[in-house]
């Protein structure tokens, strides 16, 4: 853990301005849309939200479970050139927290 990242459980576009109270300047969706079926918000209504709120925001979606060198590497190279801090989400957060985890033990991350 670091005070360039967070991790969150599912967010919503209600909690964008919350997101950026609490000092964020990046978000990684890691949840694939629908995964939680049709109540869950689409990353595409939480990344409208997040821009009209100045953040970036990327849609990064993994598969608990599945995580392979290929994600940890993309990912990495996302983190590393958001701005931070960095808020990481998925359904409750523990995917976002292991694929940064992966990147750190593989020495991928600048912070």
């Amino acid at each position: 853990m670091s005070d360039n990242v967070g991790f969150a459980g599912q967010i919503g576009s209600e909690h964008i301005s919350q997101v950026v109270e609490k000092g964020f300047k990046s978000i990684i969706n890691n949840r694939p849309d629908l995964e939680g079926g049709s109540e869950q918000p689409t990353s595409a209504q939480i990344e409208e939200a997040a821009r009209n709120a100045g953040l970036d925001y990327v849609y990064q979606p993994v598969v608990a479970g599945q995580i392979t060198e290929v994600d940890v590497r993309a990912f990495a190279n996302h983190f590393n050139e958001l701005p931070k801090p960095v808020l990481m989400f998925c359904r409750t957060g523990n995917r976002s927290n292991n694929l940064y985890q992966l990147a750190k033990q593989m020495d991928l991350l600048d912070d």
